[in-house]
């Protein structure tokens, strides 16, 4: 257990043991029993280095727990020499202890009743006054007024200071003029920060095998755009709370945030802490300076997305010299009718919007499982394709380990070298799977078996998983079959991740470094198969269920989206036809992504960042003075519901409302659809535009992707932090 895990576990023990305590009664004699704990928590300097709470412009108050609803809330405090903070009361009990150098704190009598508002008469009691060094502890209950001062010949101090709720939610709390008795609000917003890592700290973590996650919170495009760490993985902000439960289910698992270097409480990094605190994140750091203080040391940065993922297709290339074949001959072969089959190894939606003519669509883990059914010739030539790369060469691999006989080939560049070929693609098709046969069952069972043996993969029954379970940590159980055979019945607790697309975009699903990962499908086969891919890339934790369910077992319910205890909160919403009829009077903010913004809009609508408002959204009100509401146009209405009730916050005076049902209600109504990237709050970096989801370019677009895929081995191997190994035939 290191430092930092040393800390977070004996943080727990405090607030478990404080809250047991505190149920007896809030009295002088439980802040004693809780401060002889905070006083033993504070006396373990070492977990509690300075240079993690530094003191800066925004002061020192670093959160170091705090409960959803938000008692229990312990910081650390950082103050220079001769800082001094006025006499106040807290209105919630309140323990300070020592941990470096010194903090006096002086205590007061109260000598009015409170009858007259807005004045305290305050007098101090010497004999309570104390200096609080390493260990040494003082308490408060919510009355009791004190202030605090660092000693100029101290040094910088750090003090740990715990209350009953947390200092944003003590809007009550008074400071004295001590020479006039007059009283006011007390630091009604304090700025709470999130303690810091240095980038050699996160980059020493990165090879260190501790399981922990690195969570970049930019929007997605300015992650590909502007470049990212390899192993950090996309939580933007702006969808933080839908997004933080799958990828991280344990609420203790370390935590390092990074945002562009942004400083401070209104960094997104550090908001993001927050949020992550309100959903019961226990373990939280900022990495200080961002992607800027990243690439100032010198390190690798990335560009694109599922970087780790596409990085690893392309040395399982380089490492089998996979066989490919330029969309070029793929045509001649089709013209001359030749025996061959073309598989393609997407999703069927993207299959669907484009694919290569005569192809078939069989995802990723599928492919082994029901070849057979395609394949019935060892003479067939079986050609595998995706959109680009990664996934036609896992695809063509996969076929390849499992020991088809026949030849196997990876459509070169898949439909963008198609594309680029001047060769025209297919719209709209659907063929597909059917129910796998028996010969495609045999060949799919024995291939599975092979490869388990090869990888020495772990097989583990249902005991197997409690064990697991019990041991703690992040645990991903994930079930890789179909989406429809998932929709018609899986185990409780396991998510749905294809297996195909876990494997090309593996940091889509598991947010926690070194984490335990569980597969699980009908038979055995796809989870290995999956799974044998997993432990090349380095996932070394990575089991497979042996576990044939009852009816019994199984469930149609969809996985938790949020940790338990979070709601969303409860807002107003609007209907088509009534935002229609008041669209002149209202200010449409849409927080769907800029690429559906731009394919069609409410008219009149402004494109924003949910992460951006408190900035963009004084700025889009004084272009549109005549608003008398704000209605919220989202991707769904769980996002909407947190982004309006983040609005009314932000405009008091003007209500807001959520648009029901969004941009799919609203063309389905018949109302006018405005196009195009105009009224733009915020740049269209909110996420990754795909080579062709651009309207010019579209060629030189792909042209670059295609070269960046290339390009990604010679720097993983610069980065260093890669642990990939090859399965070689």
């Amino acid at each position: 257990m290191n430092l930092h895990q040393e800390r977070a576990a004996a943080v727990r023990r405090l607030i478990d043991e404080a809250r047991t305590l505190e149920k007896t009664g809030v009295t002088y004699a439980t802040l004693d029993k809780i401060g002889g704990l905070l006083s033993a928590l504070a006396g373990r300097a070492e977990l509690f280095p300075q240079e993690e709470f530094p003191l800066g412009a925004e002061g020192g108050i670093y959160r170091l727990s705090e409960d959803p609803d938000h008692r229990f809330a312990l910081y650390a405090s950082a103050g220079g020499p001769g800082k001094k903070v006025p006499p106040h009361n807290h209105t919630t009990w309140a323990i300070i202890a020592g941990v470096h150098g010194a903090e006096r704190n002086v205590v007061y009598e109260r000598l009015d009743n409170g009858a007259q508002e807005g004045v305290v008469q305050l007098r101090e009691a010497p004999s309570k006054e104390k200096t609080l060094k390493r260990g040494d502890v003082i308490a408060f209950l919510p009355d009791d007024f004190h202030h605090i001062e660092t000693p100029v010949d101290s040094g910088n101090a750090l003090h740990l200071h715990f209350y009953g709720l947390s200092l944003e939610h003590l809007p009550g709390r008074l400071t004295v003029d001590m020479k006039t008795g007059a009283a006011r609000r007390f630091m009604a917003k304090p700025k709470i920060l999130t303690p810091l890592l240095s980038v050699q700290q996160v980059k020493a973590m990165l090879t260190s095998g501790e399981v922990f996650a690195f969570f970049d919170v930019r929007e997605e495009g300015e992650f590909s755009t502007q470049g990212h760490p390899l192993f950090a993985t996309p939580l933007p902000l702006s969808r933080l709370e839908p997004r933080a439960l799958a990828l991280l289910p344990d609420p203790h698992t370390r935590i390092v945030l990074m945002d562009d270097g942004e400083a401070g409480q209104a960094g997104r990094a550090n908001r993001a802490a927050a949020k992550l605190s309100g959903l019961g994140y226990t373990n939280l750091a900022v990495m200080a300076g961002g992607l800027k203080a990243w690439r100032d040391a010198g390190f690798e940065v990335f560009t694109g997305v599922n970087v780790p993922s596409k990085a690893f297709g392309e040395i399982v290339e380089h490492g089998n010299d996979t066989p490919r074949i330029d969309a070029a001959d793929v045509q001649k072969m089709i013209d001359d009718k030749a025996d061959m089959v073309i598989l393609d190894s997407r999703p069927l939606p993207e299959f669907t919007n484009m694919s290569i003519p005569g192809g078939v669509d069989c995802p990723g883990a599928e492919l082994v499982y029901r070849v057979k059914d395609f394949v019935t010739r060892p003479e067939t030539l079986v050609v595998v394709n995706c959109a680009g790369r990664t996934r036609s060469i896992i695809g063509a691999q996969s076929l390849i380990n499992a020991g088809l006989p026949n030849k196997v080939m990876a459509l070169k560049n898949g439909t963008m070298g198609w594309h680029l070929a001047g060769l025209k693609v297919a719209r709209g098709e659907t063929r597909s799977f059917g129910p796998q046969g028996p010969e495609a069952a045999k060949f799919a069972q024995a291939a599975a078996a092979t490869i388990a043996g090869k990888m020495g993969i772990r097989r583990i029954d249902r005991a197997g998983l409690a064990t697991l379970e019990k041991k703690g940590g992040p645990l991903y159980r994930l079930d890789v079959r179909d989406p429809a055979e998932y929709a018609q019945g899986h185990l409780k607790g396991f998510r749905h991740a294809a297996g195909g697309q876990l494997v090309q975009a593996t940091d889509q699903y598991v947010g926690a470094r070194n984490a335990t990962i569980v597969l699980h499908d009908n038979d055995g086969v796809r989870a290995t198969l999956t799974a044998h891919w997993l432990l090349q890339m380095g996932w070394k934790e990575t089991y497979v269920l042996d576990h044939a369910p009852t009816a019994a077992e199984l469930t149609t319910e969809a996985e938790p989206r949020y940790p338990a205890g979070f709601s969303v909160p409860k807002v107003a919403s609007v209907t088509s036809a009534d935002l229609q009829k008041a669209l002149a009077t209202t200010l449409v903010v849409d927080l769907d992504t800029s690429l559906k913004y731009r394919d069609g809009h409410v008219p009149g609508a402004w494109f924003a960042v949910r992460a951006n408002l408190a900035r963009t959204l004084p700025e889009i009100l004084a272009k549109q003075p005549g608003a008398t509401r704000i209605v919220v146009a989202a991707p769904d209405a769980e996002l909407g519901a947190l982004a309006a009730a983040e609005i009314a916050d932000l405009t008091p005076d003007l209500p807001a409302a959520v648009l029901t049902g969004g941009m799919k209600a609203w063309r389905e109504a018949g109302f006018e659809v405005e196009t195009g990237h105009i009224r733009m709050a915020d740049p269209p970096t909110d996420v990754w535009y795909r080579p062709y989801d651009f309207k010019e370019d579209v060629e030189a677009a792909m042209r670059q992707y295609l070269d960046w895929e290339v390009d990604l081995v010679p720097q993983v191997e610069r980065d260093g932090d890669a642990r990939f190994s090859v399965l070689k035939r």
